[in-house]
């Protein structure tokens, strides 16, 4: 392309400071260096996380460009660059895969060294190629996808096939393979099983779709918001059920409602309290309870240990457990093949410049994924 070596001029959406709204505003956009890659940006969803952010729950150095959900092409690559090349199809990765670390070599590991959750805001060479009105502007999650162009660590980003619909594939960079994969891969749903799943957000309701895929017999939705009881019975959930209705605790419900059968709890909210809660309605002895919903940032979780002595397993998930770059080009290729129908996700289509819109409807409850297309 013809841009390639030059400093690209385009919108993005700029977080000045915390609390604060989106500001549409011309950034600049360097050349990627050597490893790097430079996308442009076809369409990217609006994601919880980008919010933890904005409400501070989340650790970032600002201004920032947020987004971390999105489908993309290669518009140009940085020296030494051997996996992806100009004009293919990709999904950057927030989580990433460097083939080289530990939890890269081990089988089951995913989390990459390489990955940014702490807030560094920065790419591998401790730098950014963002700047806005003369300041440097920082990464979000390897990635920062609020943006018509961005750049990433080759190890941040998969190549796709070419056919995959940006719009609709996006969601495979965070929210659906995090959700699906923490039923089939972290969780390991086994077939007539019982599963309960907590929060029926974009993310919840993959869990749901990766139980269904698994062949759990019955799987019970919970959520405060009946308006979400819908769509999760249409993805697969039997039964859907609101904690606000019963007096007694939820795990005493599920017990009763399910003959104390539950053997697979997930929590997609990322509140403490209902990690306990979702940890002591699985079974007892072997139950498995899996956190997917991110928790708030420097808070302390207190448990009785009695829940985890009568044999139950606790298990964290990030990003459903799968190897970003081995696994989200087969995701895609899955989803091609009607494996899993991600219409059902995506509530609204919204111009990039509609943004704050956006993140309006994921306040209000009224959206389950907002695709903002560039």
């Amino acid at each position: 392309m013809g841009t390639a070596g030059k400093v690209i001029k385009c919108k993005a959406a700029v977080l000045w400071g915390p609390n604060e709204p989106f500001s549409i505003e011309e950034i600049e956009v360097a050349p990627p260096k050597a490893k790097e890659v430079r996308i442009k940006i076809l369409a990217t969803g609006i994601c919880r996380s980008d919010d933890h952010v904005i409400k501070g729950v989340m650790v970032s150095k600002f201004p920032v460009i947020l987004g971390h959900e999105a489908t993309g092409i290669v518009e140009s690559t940085g020296e030494g660059v051997t996996t992806v090349k100009p004009g293919d199809k990709v999904i950057p990765l927030f989580l990433s895969q460097c083939r080289e670390c530990n939890a890269c070599l081990n089988p089951n590991g995913n989390l990459c060294i390489k990955t940014d959750i702490t807030g560094r805001g920065v790419l591998d060479d401790g730098t950014t190629r963002f700047s806005c009105k003369g300041k440097p502007v920082y990464n979000f999650m390897n990635t920062s996808t609020f943006t018509e162009y961005t750049v990433v660590d080759e190890f941040s980003v998969a190549k796709i096939d070419a056919t995959a619909p940006a719009e609709k594939v996006c969601l495979i960079g965070c929210g659906f393979s995090t959700g699906y994969g923490a039923a089939i891969k972290t969780g390991k749903v086994t077939p007539g099983s019982t599963c309960a799943v907590f929060g029926l957000g974009g993310v919840g309701l993959s869990v749901i779709m990766g139980c269904k895929s698994a062949g759990a017999h019955r799987i019970i939705g919970i959520d405060l918001n009946k308006d979400k009881f819908a769509k999760a019975m249409a993805v697969g959930a039997t039964d859907c059920i609101s904690p606000k209705d019963f007096t007694k605790p939820i795990n005493e419900v599920l017990s009763e409602m399910t003959g104390n059968t539950v053997g697979y709890s997930f929590e997609v909210i990322g509140r403490l309290e209902t990690m306990i809660d979702a940890l002591a309605s699985c079974h007892l002895n072997y139950g498995t309870s899996v956190v997917v919903g991110a928790p708030p940032s420097a808070k302390m979780l207190t448990y009785n240990p009695m829940l985890l002595f009568t044999g139950r397993t606790w298990k964290g998930c990030i990003f459903g457990g799968w190897k970003s770059r081995d696994e989200v080009p087969k995701l895609v290729t899955d989803f091609l093949a009607k494996k899993f129908d991600l219409d059902q996700l995506i509530t609204h289509v919204l111009p990039f410049k509609n943004i704050q819109e956006g993140f309006e409807l994921l306040y209000s409850g009224k959206s389950i994924r907002t695709v903002l297309t560039l």
